[in-house]
């Protein structure tokens, strides 16, 4: 299996199948980059109503080709249909929202499900047409490889691509209506004309990504890597790199893959490879990943005990908490038997100093200014200066000791 596997990463398992393995890397990429505008734009179910609406499209797609007299299996012609389709499910959405007062989440429940119960019909009429290669085009639903020519692999590289070129144009005016509109409009942006073309590439996506993924998951490729990418940084620009980075590898392995093993399907292993980077990311990530809030909780934990601990120590409390006892003895503040070291002297004092020093500076500030500066784990000198240490000290005279 892992040879096999390997080969597929190296593009050595045949030329269609790295084709189909780079085609769907630049649809991981473009949904994973594009789909990041629609996260930040709280637009993220929009793709799922567009991915539902495209199935008509297919359906009357073929029935068209077919009464044309072709097989009806040309994937320009069913993307085409689909584009049709999604197309028209955008603008049913958007007449809805604008026309009515129901909510956005209300008008793409209403399309998706129309949509997608016309075309349910429209393909089991299909089924019973005498005309035509009807075989294998349920594949619309889940995605499917099995049987891709090379014109088809080639058209989903070449689109996968120019949908990435495309949001790297479109990037910082994107941006800039995806978080603050009306300063976008008054830098003289055109937001509408964006919001258009926001919509158009995440339809063009979804389009590209029906043959791989199917329009089932192809909603996964527009919001798991986004997602994946919040998770990793705080800079939107850096949400769009590393959500498409993300989006690619996923596509790129996941085709991979399925490349390796003919049995397993394309989308779905796509989707798992994504869901796999964002489950990873949910625990690992530096900054908001669920490891990193715990190892911050503890350390806050431990902030806590240490100072409630010292305070005890310089007023002469007994100290109750086993826990506030264990972190004391641990960084040697007090010994074994709960007496205090010289260490732990000089840090109540320094603890008690601070409590007092920190009540005259709240005194001293009329406006009530400095009420949340200090929360007491961190130094009061990165709080008030050492003008403003060194006249308080002079107030409060020399320090007790600890005994």
């Amino acid at each position: 299996m892992f040879a096999p596997f390997l080969d597929a990463l190296l593009l050595q398992a045949g030329y269609n199948a790295g084709l189909v393995t780079v085609g769907a890397a630049l649809l991981g990429i473009a949904g994973g980059s594009g789909g990041t505008f629609l996260f930040l734009r709280k637009r993220s179910l929009v793709s799922d109503g567009m991915a539902h609406a495209t199935l008509p499209g297919v359906g009357l797609a073929f029935m068209v080709m077919v009464a044309l007299g072709g097989d009806g299996r040309s994937l320009p012609g069913l993307l085409l249909g689909s584009a049709l389709s999604a197309t028209l499910g955008l603008l049913a959405i958007e007449w809805i929202v604008s026309r009515t007062r129901l909510a956005e989440d209300a008008a793409i429940g209403a399309v998706l499900s129309v949509f997608f119960g016309f075309g349910i019909v429209l393909l089991t009429i299909i089924q019973t047409m005498s005309g035509g290669y009807q075989a294998g085009l349920e594949g619309f639903l889940l995605g499917s490889t099995a049987g891709m020519l090379f014109q088809d692999a080639l058209l989903i590289a070449i689109g996968g691509g120019l949908i990435v070129g495309l949001v790297f144009v479109l990037r910082r005016p994107m941006t800039l209506v995806a978080f603050d509109t009306e300063f976008a409009a008054a830098a003289g942006i055109g937001v509408r004309r964006i919001d258009l073309a926001m919509m158009g590439l995440v339809m063009a996506v979804t389009v590209i990504g029906l043959k791989l993924v199917g329009l089932i998951l192809v909603v996964a490729m527009l919001i798991i890597p986004p997602v994946t990418a919040r998770l990793w940084t705080e800079r939107t620009e850096r949400v769009v790199l590393v959500g498409g980075a993300f989006g690619g590898v996923s596509g790129y392995v996941g085709a991979a893959l399925s490349a390796s093993a003919p049995n397993l399907p394309t989308g779905p292993i796509i989707v798992l490879v994504a869901f796999a980077l964002f489950a990873c990311s949910l625990l690992f990530a530096p900054g908001r990943g669920v490891l990193a809030a715990v190892i911050r909780h503890r350390r806050f934990q431990w902030q806590v005990h240490r100072r409630q601990g010292l305070l005890a120590l310089a007023r002469e409390e007994p100290i109750l908490d086993p826990l506030t006892l264990s972190v004391l003895r641990k960084e040697g503040l007090i010994r074994q038997d709960a007496v205090v070291s010289e260490k732990g002297r000089a840090a109540a004092a320094k603890a008690l100093l601070d409590e007092r020093r920190w009540a005259i500076a709240r005194q001293r500030s009329e406006d009530g200014s400095l009420d949340s500066h200090w929360d007491g784990l961190t130094p009061i000198e990165s709080v008030l200066t050492h003008d403003e240490i060194a006249e308080i000290d002079r107030q409060i005279g020399p320090p007790a000791a600890v005994r």
